[in-house]
């Protein structure tokens, strides 16, 4: 490591690290860093002085050729791999690696990291900054910190003093306002064979409903709903939640609407360690998104600053030139087709609480410090073995401002099988985003007209 990265490393350290796990919002002093030597949603605006470069405001201006139809061709053609890494130098670069990415690539001959220049094109909308910037000084973790005080949207804490706030800012940070996507989930058999299951997702953040009441429903934050279009046997299928904020006092309100049985009802197995939807019991529900849901069965730990590799830019896995077939292959998906870059992320350690259950006994958490995205997930069980390794191939929405995921992956080091949840390749219109919704659309009595086969 550098001079220069061991005097800013050791300055966010001793800025944001002494302070434990205090609840307050950060003092005028620190706050008024974001948008001067930090952005303004808290990462480190200068570079390394080597690989990363400083962050100049991102990506906001989609490429000539970009057609608007929610196929995000790839901005940057003209970039090569630099290098790789694979079983004969990992030794060499595993400091810059988590242990789950070591361990696919000890496991795996054909598994390896294909390195590219680091670009940091995150970028928000205007709007979103600014509340982030006003958040920072006036948001606050309650109830143990299972809970926001002052929160109304965008990233609640861009200073943040412990790890729960860090995971926060992953659980609650922008995610386009509205928006419609039709995606694909796979489950691929060690031998790499896999049929995909549709859907069609909705989500809509509170303040973005059409009919939005800032006294109404105040602990929610967003609605989402998930219709299952195929295979036939399940199509038709619909999941509706109400995201809550704090869900140790309200839990998340689920509901599932079953086609052939005709009926709605209560999904309260929707959380935690419950089965993902349509998974082949090889994610959790709190598996989606890298992590989601109520913080409350863990002890989380702010453990610092690092520089990693981690999926991003990930343009070419999500080209419609590709197929399912062209990704997915035994063990994991087509890594030649992947892009890495050196990044700095936050590590969040999160360990169960004495008392609680989960199949997941400790989770290392990274997260992109320019979009609070988490990128890797390192899972270990109830014996300390590390189990499932996630990593989410990210890309920038260029026309919105927003930074999204491409795909996520979940590697079972075990049983040698993996998910990939997100694929678009093949989907007539992938994104649609600035969607106009009301509340009527996410009730459970909307549930079933969304769900007629």
């Amino acid at each position: 490591m550098t001079m220069m990265r061991t005097i800013l490393y050791g300055a966010i350290a001793g800025t944001l690290l002494t302070s434990g796990q205090a609840l307050a919002a950060v003092s005028q002093q620190e706050a008024a860093k974001l948008g001067d030597t930090l952005t303004p949603m808290g990462a480190v605006k200068a570079g390394n002085g080597d690989e990363i470069p400083a962050w100049d405001g991102g990506l906001d201006q989609p490429p000539a050729n970009y057609k608007g139809d929610g196929r995000y061709v790839n901005p940057f053609p003209e970039d090569k791999e630099l290098f790789r890494i694979d079983q004969s130098n990992v030794d060499q670069y595993a400091g810059n690696l988590s242990p789950g990415q070591v361990a696919m690539i000890e496991k795996y001959e054909d598994y390896f990291i294909p390195v590219y220049q680091t670009r940091r094109t995150a970028s928000y909308p205007d709007k979103v900054e600014k509340q982030t910037i006003e958040n920072a000084t006036k948001v606050e973790l309650v109830e143990s910190g299972n809970g926001l005080k002052n929160y109304q949207t965008a990233t609640p804490f861009p200073i943040p003093q412990n790890g729960l706030e860090a995971i926060f800012n992953h659980i609650t940070r922008y995610r386009g306002g509205s928006f419609t996507r039709n995606v694909a989930q796979v489950t691929p058999q060690p031998n790499g064979d896999f049929s995909p299951v549709k859907f069609t997702e909705y989500f809509t953040e509170r303040v973005a409903l059409e009919d939005y009441d800032p006294a109404e429903d105040p602990n929610v934050m967003f609605y989402f709903k998930q219709a299952i279009t195929a295979p036939s046997r399940l199509a038709g299928n619909v999941l509706l939640v109400h995201e809550t904020i704090n869900q140790v006092k309200e839990p998340r309100r689920a509901w599932l609407y079953n086609s052939g049985q005709r009926r709605v009802r209560r999904a309260p197995n929707v959380a935690y360690d419950g089965p993902g939807t349509a998974a082949d019991g090889q994610r959790t529900s709190d598996n989606l998104d890298l992590y989601n849901g109520a913080p409350d069965k863990y002890n989380w730990e702010l453990v610092g600053k690092k520089e990693m590799y981690i999926p991003y830019n990930a343009y070419r896995l999500a080209s419609a030139d590709l197929s399912y077939e062209d990704i997915i292959q035994p063990g994991h998906i087509d890594q030649s087709l992947a892009r890495y870059e050196l990044h700095r992320v936050w590590h969040v350690k999160a360990t169960l609480k004495d008392g609680e259950r989960h199949v997941y006994e400790v989770r290392d958490f990274y997260i992109d410090e320019d979009t609070w995205q988490i990128a890797l997930v390192d899972h270990y069980d109830g014996r300390g073995n590390l189990w499932r390794v996630a990593e989410a191939h990210a890309m920038q929405i260029y026309d919105a401002n927003i930074p999204a995921y491409a795909f996520e992956t979940l590697y079972d080091l075990l049983s040698g099988r993996y998910l990939v949840m997100g694929l678009t390749n093949e989907e007539e219109t992938p994104y649609e985003y600035d969607t106009e919704r009301s509340s009527r659309e996410y009730t459970p009595a909307a549930l079933r007209r969304a769900g007629v086969r």
